[in-house]
């Protein structure tokens, strides 16, 4: 169960320099297929934090092909810590007036660049290590297998993803555009390696204040860039008129261009017995280094929902290591 203390830094179970607290803001103006990503990855133990801002409406192959694009990596935490009220150099500041509810996101680059918004909870924090919420974890402490393959190690040691709306403007160069969307945030702490190591599918389906659904899932990315990858589930949530119903089942297919998602097809079954058929088409294409060790193939998705819902969009985050990817493309996976 996520507490209120939750939005502020934990302390470290280790004085290992990779000891790490993240937190990731994702929202998106639909019309324009402009997706914006503000991510900070701070580790305390050695005084510096990550911070990257990416605004984005193409498909590009390169970071500084989008909009804008601004990683650095060697920022210093201020001090004392707070979690809950930061101003980096960078330009990014962010605080939480209500912890795990209300969060107040701006950014200002001080070169024809800013963000501003409000992110405001629709639901819950979702859990990840929560039985009571995630059906997924439930089961696999009532088969004594416990809960860790689910949390990749200590990296995701804690860690929720939330739902909410997200309201505000970014102005860019001269250009302004209004955000009002409903989105998902995320907050992890635990020991977070340089090196990416594990693949995870994280994307979200928005389709109104009032529904929406999320989902980690894993895929096998061995037979190279443009393989069709099946998906299999390690969490996820449906979100229903504010009450969260954790997933217990999923089966979904990932058609790929390189390794962004082109479209994306999900049959998703939640903890009320529901079933739920998405399909997501790529808008956007994006390669997100969050940080050194690790490549975020990042689309901004339209998504269709059964029948019954026309239209929805959401992000579609595929990670792979670096490492992993040098094996694929020389062509030494297996050796």
């Amino acid at each position: 169960m996520i507490e209120d203390h939750d939005a502020d830094f934990h302390a470290p179970t280790s004085a290992d320099p990779t000891w790490a607290e993240t937190n990731y803001f994702g929202c998106y103006v639909p019309e324009e297929h402009l997706n914006i990503g503000v991510y900070a990855l701070f580790r305390p133990n050695v005084g510096v934090v990550i911070s990257t801002v990416a605004i984005n409406s193409k498909f590009v192959e390169a970071p500084w092909q989008a909009q804008y694009w601004d990683a650095q990596h060697h920022l210093a935490i201020p001090q004392p810590h707070n979690l809950r009220d930061y101003t980096l150099a960078n330009g990014l500041s962010v605080s939480s007036p209500e912890p795990n509810r209300v969060w107040d996101v701006a950014f200002d680059n001080g070169d024809g660049v800013a963000v501003n918004f409000r992110y405001t909870a629709l639901a819950d924090a979702f859990d990840i290590h929560d039985p009571k919420q995630d059906p997924m974890v439930a089961a696999a402490i009532a088969t004594a297998d416990g809960d860790d393959t689910f949390a990749w190690g200590e990296a995701y040691a804690g860690h929720f993803d939330q739902t909410g709306k997200f309201e505000g403007e970014l102005s860019l160069r001269g250009r302004r555009y209004p955000i009002d969307c409903v989105s998902t945030m995320d907050h992890s702490w635990g020991l977070r390696s340089e090196h990416q190591g594990h693949t995870m599918s994280w994307l979200h389906a928005h389709f109104s204040d009032d529904f929406a659904i999320h989902a980690i899932l894993d895929f096998d990315p061995d037979n190279g860039p443009d393989a069709a990858t099946d998906l299999t589930l390690a969490h996820g949530y449906v979100m229903d008129h504010g009450e969260l119903h954790g997933l217990s089942h999923a089966e979904g297919r990932t058609i790929r261009s390189g390794f962004f998602a082109r479209a994306v097809e999900l049959d998703l079954t939640d903890s009320r017995g529901k079933s739920h058929r998405l399909t997501g088409l790529g808008r956007t294409a994006f390669p997100w280094q969050a940080g050194p060790g690790t490549v975020g193939y990042n689309v901004l998705a339209q998504w269709q929902y059964g029948g019954e819902r026309a239209e929805g969009w959401g992000e579609i985050q595929d990670f792979i290591g670096p490492q992993h990817l040098c094996k694929i493309y020389s062509g030494d996976i297996g050796r």
